[in-house]
Order: C-alpha cells, then structure tokens, then sequence
C-alpha cells in the first residue's frame, strides 16, 4: 500500500490538490511523533489561518481506521500513526514476492528518455574528472529503464576539431605504430602534450595541425584512416573502463556523425530572421534574455559546439521521439546549454522544453588540478585499479582467509569509486580521497556492502522461512521497515530530480538501521521459533533493498567479505 497516498486522499484542503498534499507529507524526525506527518504551514497563506488551527480542523476531519490508528495535531503538524502489525505485513510481502523488481513501475511506459554522458574526447585521456558524468549517467540510465521508460544511453564523442589535425602532425613528426598500437591512450597523449610543449617554439605547427584537420574535413584518405585508428584504440582503452562500472550506451554517434546535419540548422536560422552578423561571425542575439550572443558560425565559416549540439537535439527528437533529452554535463557549461536551448525555443522547436542540462560538479583528487595540454592527468583506469589493490590490502588484513578476495576487492575497489561520486548532491565540489571512500565504517559503499555480507551470514545460517508472522514489534524492526519502505519514492524522487544520491543514502541510511537492529535485536537466538522466522524475513527484506538499490547505482554486492 501507498501510505502517502492513502493518508493524502483523507485530507482535503480548499484549493490545494491531492498530489500537492501527497508532495508535502514527509517521515517525522522520531517514531514518537508518528509515522507520517503534513507540515500545514504552507496552506496558511491560502486559508488565512495559523498553521496549528488548520491542523486541528483537519485532525477532526479524519477518521481512525483499519490503516490510520492514531492522528495529532502538534504545533502546526498534521501526524499520523499507522495499524504497525499491516504496515509491516504489507511491505515485507511486497519486497519479498517483487525481489529484484521491487522499487521499479511501468510509469514510464510510451515514453523514451535520451542521456547524453561521459562523451569522451578520442585521443584524450579518460581522466578523473570524467568520473562523474559517466557514473551518474550510468545510474539515471538504469534508474530510467528501472521506471519502465525507454532509456536511450548516449556517448556524444568529442572527434571533431583541430586537436586531430595536431594529433596527426605529432604522429607524422614523431609517433611510429607500434608505440602507438601498445600504449594506446596514453600514448597518443604524450604526442599530445609534446605538440603543445613543441609548437611554444614553433608556432607554425599550429598552421599545419589546422591543414591536417581540413584535410580529414575534405576527406583525405591518409588523414581520414589516421583519424578513424585514433578513434578506434580510445574506444578499445575506454571500453575496459566501461565495463569495470558497468556502463553501457546505445549510440556513439559523437560529433563529427553532426558534420553534414548542421547546414539544415543554419538555414532554418537564416530563413527566420535570427542570425545577425558580429565582427564577421554569424550569431543569434540573445541579449533580450539576459545572455550573451550565441555564436553559431566563426568568421572563417567553421561551426561550434552550438551548432553542433542544435544538429544533435533535432537528430534526436527525429528519431528517437524523446520525452526528456538529458545532458549530464559540468557545471561550467550552465551558459552553453542556455543559449542552445533558447536558440531552439526561438526557431519554434516546441520540443526545446524537454532538453535538461544535469549539471554536476567537478571532481579533483587530493593532489590538485590538472591539463590535458600541459600533461598532469590522473587517468580513471588508475584510480579505480589504486582502489582496489587498497581494497585488497584492507580485505586481506581483516580477513586473511576470505574466497575469492580478488572478485571481492574489485567489487568493493569499483563500488567505491562509483559511490564516492554519487553519494552527495551532483552539484557539489568532490575532493576524491582513497582513505574516505574505503572507509568501513563511514557513510561509504564498503559500510553498505559490509552489512549485506553480514545480513547474507545471518540468512546461510538461520535460512529463509517460507512464511513469518508479526510477533510483538520493538523500535528497532519499525524503524527499519520504515526505512526499506520507503524505496519506491526514493528511486521515483531520483528520476524527478536527476539525483541518485538519493538512492545512495537511501542504502547508507537503510544499513544504519540494520545494524542497529542487528545488535539490539536477537536474530538466530530470538526468544521463540515465530519472533526468529520474522526477524530472518526482515534480514531478507532488507537485503533486497539494498540490493536492488545497489543495482541502479552500479555497484556490486559480494556474498562475503
């Protein structure tokens, strides 16, 4: 049962609807106080009356039932208690019959939701910084899909403009195959950064990187087959890094798939008047809006990441028919995604409402900032490896004897990398700190993993009852029932705000409360046959919860550690 629900389609407020009630009631901070509670302050200004009057004339209004047990009117909230004994029958029997489908809906139904994340640039390292977009992209594409809409992954690749034309002035000068076939990535980095270093003293290997970078755009054969084996060795790199957080994509299509798509998109500006000329560029004023001028041409002719970005969001309306179009992108690019999708709005593209830049913050290690150009990156695929050997170390000194104990530190090295970037708001600032995200004792995804493996120890040595009754409850059961409960809305809440770091404390948060009952409740040595049974059953419950939450956010549980 949805209790909200239930509780919400009681109350009546003249002018406020149902699901804006629903919206308002929240969980009180204590068991004491109820278990559901409607903070009225909000509809004083519409009733002209104090938040605690309309507490008490709603309180008379509603009536105790099978479902409502009590209900109080407390300095200008509307508490209410439910019948204990149905509210943990009802949620203990619908986690265990949905198991891994528990949390999810067909809400979604009919309806496609494009994610453009991580969209590496080919030939650039796959850095830390990028840590962020692609787990996070990673976690709103499962949670989507979780929701019953069609997620639509995309990796927007950057494999378009002069650094490939630098590129293969560096080869040509410096690079031979067989270097480049065995050091891939990086090693196409270096040539990177010594072109930078290299062109300070000559500048005109700037001209001829610009010339290389025409060339592939009038498709020259040589350039054009340099450029297509530069693509292909950052994909066969990234991909390893792909499937150590288990993200997937459906579409590649990165920035040069754009390259014959923009001309239509220039046209229809010029056809409705909105270009206007700026120092020899062509650009759509945007000053009545508060922004700057949206650059869509150079002087020279040559296009932007706007124009770009326009041909893509018409591309992706036209085929996919999407109901949102999310662009997990940094922060830093607030302005870009403003002026494209004003720019759009202007040409008529009703559509445009649904384009959604999830901004989020950026991600630094300890030891500072870094430059691709100047060549201090911290790569990913070094990150997560540093993690798990750190994890192996850990898991080997706590316990020497543990199976597996390399599946299980990649599980945990893995995991906790992923959460240290989900755990709090996307829009925060993270200092990334190995110490901290392998923490088994902190609001950490090793704590999280930890009290399954406990839970999981408990359930091999007591079992899984086929059926429990409700013994006499304590706090401790409540309060963790309330806890797991409470998941559906979590992952709905998620998808509403583009925040899985609801979904990451919802299983910190659940974990706490487990281990609270685990020490303070007798499990296998419960007093009788029926409080033991109930109490396995929980342990089970919870596990799934946590589980399934786990799965959204890509990490991994192992059955021990």
């Amino acid at each position: 049962m949805d209790y909200k629900k239930y509780i919400s389609e009681k109350i009546k407020v003249e002018g406020v609807s149902s699901e804006e009630i629903y919206e308002s009631i929240a969980l009180p901070p204590n068991l004491e106080m109820g278990d559901y509670a409607l903070p009225c302050f909000k509809f004083a200004k519409v009733l002209r009356k104090s938040p605690v009057m309309i507490a008490e004339s709603l309180k008379a209004t509603i009536a105790t039932d099978e479902v409502i047990s009590e209900v109080s009117a407390v300095n200008g909230y509307l508490n209410f208690k439910i019948n204990k004994n149905g509210f943990v029958r009802a949620t203990l029997d619908k986690i265990l019959s949905q198991k891994d489908a528990f949390g999810s809906s067909n809400e979604g139904e009919g309806k496609t939701v494009c994610i453009d994340y991580s969209s590496i640039n080919i030939a650039k390292p796959f850095h830390i910084g990028h840590l962020s977009t692609t787990v996070l992209g990673g976690a709103l594409y499962r949670i989507f899909n979780f929701l019953g809409y069609k997620a639509v992954g995309i990796n927007h690749l950057g494999d378009y403009g002069t650094q490939f034309g630098k590129l293969i002035s560096a080869y040509k000068r410096w690079g031979d195959k067989d270097t480049i076939e065995k050091g891939g990535i990086r090693a196409l980095n270096e040539l990177y950064v010594r072109f930078h270093k290299e062109a300070e003293e000559h500048p005109e290997y700037e001209d001829e990187a610009r010339a290389y970078f025409k060339k592939i755009e009038q498709g020259d054969k040589e350039c054009l087959a340099l450029f297509h084996w530069f693509k292909d060795l950052t994909l066969k790199d990234v991909q390893k890094i792909y499937e150590m957080l288990d993200i997937r994509f459906d579409s590649y299509a990165g920035e040069s798939f754009y390259s014959d798509k923009m001309q239509p998109v220039v046209d229809e500006l010029k056809e409705k008047g909105l270009l206007t000329e700026s120092r020899g560029a062509q650009v759509v004023d945007l000053e009545a809006y508060g922004m700057t001028p949206c650059i869509i041409l150079k002087s020279d002719g040559s296009s932007l990441y706007a124009t770009r970005d326009m041909a893509a969001a018409t591309y992706r309306k036209n085929t996919y028919d999407f109901y949102k179009c999310l662009y997990v992108v940094a922060y830093q690019q607030n302005l870009h995604f403003k002026q494209f999708f004003k720019v759009l709005e202007l040409m008529g593209k009703d559509w445009a409402k649904d384009l959604v830049h999830v901004a989020y913050g950026m991600v630094s290690l300890e030891e500072g900032t870094m430059s691709t150009r100047k060549g201090n990156v911290v790569f990913l695929e070094d990150v997560i490896n540093k993690c798990i050997e750190k994890a192996y170390t850990i898991l080997n000194e706590k316990n020497p004897d543990l199976e597996n104990k390399e599946d299980v530190a990649k599980k945990v090295g893995v995991g906790a990398v992923i959460f240290g970037a989900l755990y709090n708001s996307k829009i925060k600032d993270i200092v990334f700190s190995y110490d901290k995200v392998l923490n088994f004792d902190g609001e950490t995804s090793v704590y999280v993993q930890y009290t399954c493996a406990r839970a999981n120890s408990v359930l091999q040595k007591g079992g899984v009852p086929d059926s429990y009754e409700i013994p006499a409850l304590t706090s401790e059961e409540i309060e963790l029932v309330k806890a797991i409960s409470v998941f559906p809305e979590t992952v709905r809440s998620a998808a509403e705000k583009y925040e899985p770091s609801y979904i990451a404390r919802f299983a910190v948060d659940v974990a706490q409360k487990f281990n609270k009952f685990y020490f303070d409740c007798k499990i296998l040595a419960a007093e009788d046959e029926k409080t033991k049974n109930f109490r396995l059953a929980l342990t089970n419950a919870t596990m799934q919860a946590l589980k399934n939450a786990f799965a959204l956010l890509g990490i991994g549980i192992p059955d021990k550690m």
